[in-house]
């Protein structure tokens, strides 16, 4: 009787990548294609600042409000808030700022106010030399 002898099959210890080669290229359409589709907005160049974090030892913040009516308040140092005129803003904003250049200004909008006038007090605030502006929310 002969004996055969077993020929004891080499074992393989490698992975086949091709299924995740073909799951890799899927993805990658996939992101190609809904990219586009998730970047909306406009292109705007906004200018570079640091992040630093907000300094306490500062007084009070400048408060600059609108109303729904469209009407600005300035809220200097906690005085009483009256009326006041967009070229009055700006002459009160380059005061301050003349006399500490540091100062935090806000914005603060009431949320029936029309975008365009937040938007136009922001515009007599950087004409009025401010280097930053911050929003205030709930």
């Amino acid at each position: 009787m002969i004996r055969r002898q077993k020929r004891k099959r080499k074992l393989n210890a490698e992975i086949n990548v091709v299924p995740y080669i073909d799951v890799m290229m899927v993805l990658l359409v996939i992101f190609m294609v809904t990219a586009p589709m998730l970047t909306q907005g406009v292109d705007v160049q906004l200018p570079k600042a640091s992040a630093d974090p907000v300094d306490s030892k500062d007084s009070e913040p400048l408060i600059v409000t609108v109303d729904a009516e469209g009407q600005y308040y300035i809220n200097i140092g906690g005085a009483d808030q009256s009326v006041v005129s967009a070229e009055d803003v700006g002459e009160r904003v380059q005061k301050v700022l003349a006399a500490n250049p540091d100062k935090m200004l806000l914005v603060k909008g009431d949320k029936r106010v029309e975008y365009d006038k937040v938007v136009g007090l922001m515009v007599l605030l950087q004409q009025a030399g401010a280097p930053s502006v911050g929003l205030v929310t709930e």
